[in-house]
């Protein structure tokens, strides 16, 4: 049975309007705090979606893919009824659970008890069926400590886990997670993970929006792609993620200009504007093979001063397995500060442990506050080629695996025939 059913849906936002256009609480509020303002006559219109048309089964669970500002989010927040589409029909079947946004469907100055409760009366259940899962909730979030606490004194990682025990624990049918899921740590990441797999075979049905190609081909069974607010496919996981991964090839290339991109996110306070791949000579690197050395020149323009900055490195494979990300921080480089101008900053890599292949880069631009200035997500591609690393002559082969390392083989122990 068909539990979500869109048809022709298409969502448009004019310029200069808010996005939270079609949410009567903001209408209301905006209407009282300037009740004689005019409409502003707006020519320019941004269409997040165009026509979508898909249905989904009671059980399943889908994976929604796509580049920033494809429409993703917007589709999920058409879906749990927070805004509504321009055009076209929808109908959800079943109680819904979503996790947007770190914090959704939370009141400030109640407690994590009570926000609970109050999670739970919204979706129709008895006090006594909340109080069931209570412990259950509590320990999942490993909140216990400040259960009682309310939740305007709880970081965001604690809002996060807080807010995902409750959309899996309660009872609803339908549970939408946006990619809040990736300011979490590693742990409840794979715990979260875990709990939509087992979801699944609890008959509930999953939408998962994420940016993790691995973990959208080990959950999900279907995908939909996205692109440019419309289905550019719809499909079996795998068939349908080395199809979209297969469109960042273009970027191929040992230099790579930035400035024109704008499937970007950030403050733009300082931002990249190239990247350049090259040997320790300074020379430009047209081919790099596994067990080389070379040099990763980040160049960067500051329009405003930036306090504390991180730059950050990201690689992945060419199936969109997340293999490393790298950063200024976690290597104990800290930045005072930059000033407005241009610049580069160099990840010096002293031995590139990886098969041949192909790998993707995504850069990060942040300051301490998880303060985003700019992201750029698989905006290059490394092709690694094979080399014959271990003078053996029978080289270094993508069927041995994604990554190797310095070593040798040492047979003083080796028991063999008496030559005798």
């Amino acid at each position: 049975m068909d539990v979500i059913l869109v048809s022709n849906i298409s969502k448009r936002y004019r310029i200069g309007e808010s996005l939270s256009q079609g949410m009567l609480r903001e209408a209301i509020i905006s209407v009282l705090q300037n009740p004689f303002r005019s409409r502003p006559t707006i020519q320019n219109e941004i269409w997040a979606l165009r026509e979508v048309n898909f249905s989904i089964e009671q059980g399943e669970l889908v994976g929604i893919i796509g580049r920033n500002g494809a429409g993703k989010s917007t589709l999920l927040k058409i879906l749990s009824r927070i805004t509504y589409p321009t055009s076209g029909v929808l109908r959800v079947l079943g109680r819904i659970g979503s996790l947007l946004e770190v914090g959704t469907g939370f009141h400030e100055e109640l407690t994590g008890r009570e926000n609970i409760y109050l999670n739970g009366s919204i979706l129709g259940m008895k006090r006594r069926e909340i109080k069931k899962r209570m412990d259950e909730i509590v320990a999942f979030a490993d909140v216990e400590k400040f259960v009682d606490t309310p939740i305007k004194r709880y970081s965001s990682g604690m809002r996060l886990r807080l807010g995902f025990a409750v959309a899996a624990h309660l009872d609803t049918d339908i549970l939408f997670v946006d990619e809040v899921l990736a300011v979490g740590d590693v742990g409840f990441q794979k715990k979260c993970l875990s709990a939509m797999g087992e979801l699944r075979y609890k008959g509930r049905t999953v939408l998962f929006v994420s940016h993790n190609m691995a973990a959208v081909e080990h959950l999900c069974p279907r995908s939909i792609w996205i692109e440019g607010g419309e289905i550019r496919e719809d499909g079996r996981s795998s068939d349908v993620i080395k199809h979209y991964m297969g469109t960042f090839s273009n970027t191929q290339q040992a230099t790579v200009d930035f400035t024109a991109a704008v499937d970007r996110r950030g403050s733009g306070a300082v931002r990249y504007l190239g990247i350049d791949i090259l040997d320790f000579e300074g020379n430009i690197q047209s081919l790099v093979q596994s067990g080389d050395a070379l040099v990763i020149r980040l160049h960067y323009e500051v329009l405003e001063t930036v306090t504390q900055p991180i730059f950050g490195f990201q690689l992945f494979s060419a199936a969109g397995v997340f293999l490393t990300d790298v950063s200024t921080w976690n290597l104990g480089v800290d930045i005072p500060s930059l000033s407005p101008g241009r610049g580069y900053v160099e990840l010096v890599i002293d031995f590139l442990n990886l098969m041949p292949g192909r790998y993707f880069l995504s850069l990060w631009l942040t300051s301490p506050g998880e303060v985003l200035h700019d992201v750029l997500e698989h905006c290059a591609v490394l092709d690694v080629e094979p080399s014959n690393f271990y003078k053996s002559g029978r080289g270094i082969e993508s069927r041995f695996g994604i990554l190797f390392f310095p070593c040798q083989w040492n047979l003083a122990g080796l028991h063999v025939p008496s030559t005798r």
